[in-house]
């Protein structure tokens, strides 16, 4: 999960997997792929750099054994 924060300044976990964009306007919209949007205040470059840290971080985590 990445945290970012939302309009009204509270900060919530967002599911990298299911981000289908993200649109810098005013403000920065993402949008998921089961239709919902959430509006942020982190930038489109905050968002990228914290999708490829969190994958990053799962493709460097060990698999337990006995796992394919």
């Amino acid at each position: 999960m990445i945290k970012v924060k939302r309009i009204n300044g509270l900060e919530m976990l967002v599911n990298p997997e299911l981000i289908e964009s993200v649109d810098a306007h005013h403000n920065t919209v993402i949008s998921l792929n089961t239709g919902n949007k959430i509006i942020v205040k982190d930038s489109l470059d905050e968002i990228r750099e914290k999708v490829i840290s969190y994958r990053q971080e799962i493709n460097n985590s060990k698999w337990p054994k006995g796992s394919s």
